[in-house]
């Protein structure tokens, strides 16, 4: 197999007219009002300052409407994120939990991140990735290389949904993006009972023009996953050289519209926390997927809260700009459960299992385990980790049948489901199915076939021990809940349990 060298990074320098090609001004300005983005600072600044505290009824009030399962104003955002009362706190998260239970019950996906390239034409702040670090030792995968790391996830670890991070430069466009994802799809690995295969791909990866977007989508990318890293314009514009393709606000707060134009419905939503005030972040995310349902309909899939790490070559990420901390970062959680009930919420191996264990009580849904983010870093085995080979430094280091258990001892079902996407229950079909409950009754069905699937092909005994009494209890469910289905779903129970693989409703 071809082994792509480590190397230094280029001169930034050379990626000037590079910028100039990715950059498509139009598919800036028709998105823009009267030549503004729809962030408008002062004005979350305001609903920030004029919400009070602590307001027990207005609290409860807004509450109502979150399990609803509406999406909150921002001004309704802000009085939630004002709450300093351990009482209110607390009813806030017990709601929490509940509307991710009526919206996606009693399940949390996995995935794992695959990192595809480290170069990287932009130079923020913070970023290990930086084109000025002249620490970090980079790589590009070959698609050889590519299939190697699908190989080892989905054959050793068990893994279904990959994410698929890239760095921006020329080498990593919309055309080796397309390929990549081919790569990944074309890989089938033999398990202790049946086959195994990733099937679904989201990418996390830079804006790119509508056609670039197309090119990917058509290779079958799952949730297209873009961060903001920060929405106040006056920290955007320090953390981003404005000689860089990042360092053009309008570039990145647009990408979304020009996604729902390419055809991918499905999108994920980010900032780094640590850069500013994490109020005014939430309020940035709650504030972009309400335009989003404006602009198409339907808000983003996902939202993920990454939290400034340290990073190779950047001071900025070992010495936070805004402090956030773990109270922080629950709060924050909390509100965005709340805000926008239908996403789904991300919290990676980042932050220390703990906190992560205690954020699944206030309602996330998706969750990276056995996760290596060097590039190369599955097939290799590469255990250890080494600042100058990644974009930052880990928190959890589960592998992923350790998580597994770890729910399964809090009654917590794991779901490997990838259905809805090939039936056609994206955009908006899973956004309305999500607020009236019916895509959480397929996803319990779906979670129940696919843990089987797993337990069978992957499980130790001691996993099995402790996963059988969870999936046993949710089959018991799906029978009392659904009996006319029930016939239906153990029919494919059975047959999955005798050897065969990938049934779903």
């Amino acid at each position: 197999m071809p082994v792509m060298q480590e190397t230094a990074p280029c001169p930034t320098r050379r990626h000037d007219d590079y910028r100039e090609r990715v950059i498509r001004r139009d598919e800036i300005d028709r998105y823009l009002s009267a030549g503004r983005d729809f962030i408008d600072d002062d004005s979350i600044e305001r609903e920030l300052s004029a919400a009070k505290a602590d307001d027990a009824a207005r609290v409860r009030d807004i509450l109502a409407k979150s399990l609803a399962v509406e999406t909150l104003e921002p001004a309704e955002t802000a009085v939630l994120l004002q709450v300093t009362d351990p009482g209110l706190r607390g009813e806030m998260e017990a709601v929490a939990l509940a509307i991710k239970r009526k919206v996606y019950d009693n399940r949390i996906v996995t995935f794992a991140p695959m990192y595809i390239s480290s170069h990287c034409v932009n130079r923020c702040r913070y970023c290990g990735f930086s084109a000025d670090n002249d620490q970090q030792r980079r790589r590009i995968l070959t698609m050889d290389e590519i299939k190697a790391e699908a190989a080892a996830m989905c054959g050793r670890d068990g893994h279904k949904r990959v994410m698929a991070v890239y760095g921006e430069h020329p080498t990593s466009g919309a055309e080796f993006i397309a390929d990549s994802l081919r790569a990944i799809y074309s890989v089938e690995v033999p398990t202790r009972r049946g086959k195994a295969n990733v099937r679904r791909i989201n990418v996390n990866a830079a804006p790119m023009s509508i056609g670039g977007l197309k090119t990917i989508q058509a290779a079958g990318i799952g949730t297209f996953q873009v961060f903001q890293e920060t929405y106040r314009h006056d920290t955007y514009a320090r953390m981003h050289p404005r000689d860089t393709i990042k360092g053009d606000y309008g570039w990145r707060i647009t990408c979304m519209h020009r996604a729902f134009d390419a055809g991918i419905d499905d999108v994920g939503l980010g900032v780094l926390f640590g850069l500013t005030d994490w109020k005014f972040e939430v309020m940035g995310l709650v504030t972009h997927a309400r335009e989003l349902e404006r602009y198409a309909g339907i808000g983003p899939h996902t939202l993920s809260v990454p939290r400034l790490h340290a990073a190779s070559g950047s001071e900025i990420s070992r010495q936070s700009p805004s402090p956030f901390s773990d109270d922080n970062f629950l709060h924050a959680v909390t509100v965005l459960r709340l805000a926008v009930p239908c996403a789904g919420l991300i919290v990676t191996a980042r932050e220390t299992a703990a906190l992560r264990d205690r954020c699944v009580d206030v309602g996330i849904t998706q969750m990276d385990a056995s996760t290596r983010i060097g590039v190369g870093a599955y097939a290799s085995r590469q255990v250890e980790q080494e600042i100058d080979k990644q974009q930052f430094l880990l928190g959890d280091g589960r592998t992923l049948e350790e998580l597994i258990c770890d729910l399964a001892r809090r009654g917590i079902i794991t779901s490997f489901c990838t259905a809805g996407y090939r039936c056609g229950r994206t955009g908006s079909c899973i956004m309305d199915a999500l607020k009236t409950g019916k895509e959480g009754k397929f996803c319990k069905v779906n979670a129940v076939l696919t843990f089987r699937e797993w337990l069978d092909d992957f499980a130790s005994p001691e996993a099995l021990r402790i996963c059988e009494p969870v999936l046993q209890s949710e089959l018991a469910a799906i029978q009392a809940q659904m009996p006319r289905f029930y016939p239906s779903v153990k029919e494919h129970y059975d047959r999955i349990a005798a050897g065969e693989r990938d049934l779903f409703f």
